[in-house]
C-alpha cells in the first residue's frame, strides 16, 4: 500500500463517520452535529470518490469495498437533502390569485444579541412591512431599539432576556390569547396563541427557539428535540389554520424536524424550492437552514425569501402565505410510522418537560 492509497483510505474512513453517526439514535452533541453539514459532507464525499478512481487501480478487494461504502454514504446524504433541491416535487402549492385579506406575511430574525447594527433590521422591517415580526436573541437593548416600529405593530409580546434566548413578537394583526410558555427549560421561552387575519379568520401560531446541542450549551439534543416534538405531538394532521416559526436550532432534513412534520401534518414550503440556508452569514461554504416556517395544509405560498444580512450570524427569513381551505384537499403531508412516534414520545419523557402539553384555549373569543 503506497502513501497515496493510505491517504485516500483515511479519507474514505473519515467521510463514512458522519453517515454512520447519523443512522444511530444517540443524542450527544458531536453525533447530532453531523445532521447539519450534509451538503458539505456530500461535496467532500464526491471529491473523495473522484480521488478513489484516480488512485485505486482496483486490483485489491478493499479498493472496491472502500469505494462502494463511500458511494452508499453519498446516496444516504443525498437522499436526506434532495427534497430541498429544485429537482424535487414542491410540497406547497404556489398561490397565483390576487392578494386579499386572507394573506399573512412573517419575518423571522435571529438578531444575535451583541449585533451592533440594529438599524439594519429596522430598515428591513420598514421595507418588507411583514404582518408579523419574530425576533430571537433580543434583550432589553433590542427592545428599546424596536420601539421605533411599534406605531405600526400595535400587538406585541416581549420577553427580553440576556441569555441569548430573548424573544419578541410584533404584529399588525390582532393577537388573541397569546402567551409565553416555558416548555422544557425555565429560561427558554416560546410563544403560543392566535392571530386574526384581516378577513376575520383566526390562526393558531407557535414561536420556538430551543437550545441547540453544542459543547457550550447542551451536551445532548434531548431538550431541543423534546421541545420540537412536544409541539408536533400536540398538533395533528387534522389541525387546520396553524403556523409554526422560529429558529429551531435544527436543520430541515434532520430526523427530529422530519418527525415533527410527520406528527403535526405541517408543510414545509422550502421542499422543492431550495435550501434557504440562514446560518452562518460569516461562512459562505458552511451554511445550513436553521430558521423555519411551517404551516398547515390550508395555506398556499405567495413568496419565500432569505433576506440580506442584518449584521447577525443568521439571515432573516421572510414568507408570505395565503389562507385557502381548498388547498388542504390537494396538498399531502408526510406519513408517520409507529416506531418513529414511539421514539418521539421517549425523547419527550427523557427531557422531563416543565409543561406536560402546550395548552392554549380551544375556543377563542
Amino acid at each position: 500500500m503506497d502513501t497515496a492509497e493510505i491517504i485516500i483510505l483515511f479519507l474514505n474512513f473519515i467521510f463514512l463517520i458522519p453517515t454512520l453517526a447519523s443512522i444511530t439514535r444517540f443524542d450527544q452533541w458531536w453525533i447530532r452535529g453531523f445532521d447539519f453539514p450534509r451538503i458539505q459532507i456530500s461535496v467532500c464525499i464526491i471529491i473523495t470518490l473522484i480521488l478513489c478512481f484516480i488512485v485505486y487501480d482496483f486490483s485489491k478487494t478493499w479498493h472496491y469495498v472502500a469505494t462502494v461504502l463511500l458511494f452508499l454514504s453519498l446516496i444516504y446524504q443525498c437522499v436526506k437533502i434532495f427534497p430541498y433541491t429544485i429537482l424535487a416535487k414542491k410540497q406547497v402549492i404556489k398561490y397565483k390569485g390576487k392578494e386579499d385579506n386572507a394573506t399573512i406575511s412573517i419575518l423571522v430574525s435571529n438578531v444575535l444579541t451583541p449585533n451592533k447594527h440594529p438599524e439594519k433590521l429596522v430598515a428591513l422591517v420598514k421595507k418588507r412591512q411583514p404582518d408579523i415580526l419574530l425576533t430571537l436573541e433580543t434583550d432589553k437593548r433590542w427592545e428599546n431599539v424596536l420601539e421605533e416600529i411599534e406605531d405600526d405593530y400595535k400587538y406585541t409580546i416581549k420577553v427580553p432576556l440576556d441569555n441569548l434566548y430573548g424573544m419578541h413578537l410584533y404584529s399588525k394583526l390582532e393577537l388573541i390569547d397569546a402567551d409565553v410558555h416555558y416548555l422544557v427549560q425555565e429560561d427558554i421561552p416560546s410563544i403560543h396563541g392566535y392571530v386574526k387575519l384581516r378577513n376575520g379568520t383566526k390562526l393558531k401560531i407557535h414561536c420556538l427557539h430551543p437550545m441547540p446541542p453544542s459543547p457550550t450549551e447542551s451536551y445532548t439534543s434531548t431538550n431541543r428535540d423534546a421541545e420540537i416534538l412536544m409541539l408536533g405531538r400536540d398538533l395533528s394532521p387534522e389541525d387546520r389554520k396553524v403556523l409554526v416559526f422560529g429558529d429551531l436550532n435544527d436543520v430541515a432534513w434532520s430526523r427530529t424536524t422530519k418527525l415533527f412534520q410527520q406528527m403535526s401534518g405541517l408543510m414545509d414550503p422550502r421542499i422543492g424550492r431550495g435550501f434557504f440556508n440562514t446560518f452562518h452569514t460569516g461562512y459562505r461554504l458552511f451554511r445550513w437552514p436553521l430558521d423555519h416556517v411551517f404551516h398547515s395544509k390550508d395555506f398556499t405560498l405567495i413568496e419565500i425569501a432569505r433576506e440580506k444580512s442584518i449584521g447577525s450570524d443568521h439571515f432573516p427569513m421572510y414568507i408570505k402565505l395565503n389562507y385557502d381551505p381548498r388547498a388542504a384537499a390537494v396538498q399531502e403531508e408526510l406519513e408517520l410510522e409507529r416506531e418513529d412516534e414511539l421514539w418521539a414520545h421517549e425523547k419527550i419523557e427523557e427531557a422531563h418537560p416543565l409543561e406536560k402539553s402546550i395548552r392554549i384555549p380551544k375556543k377563542i373569543r
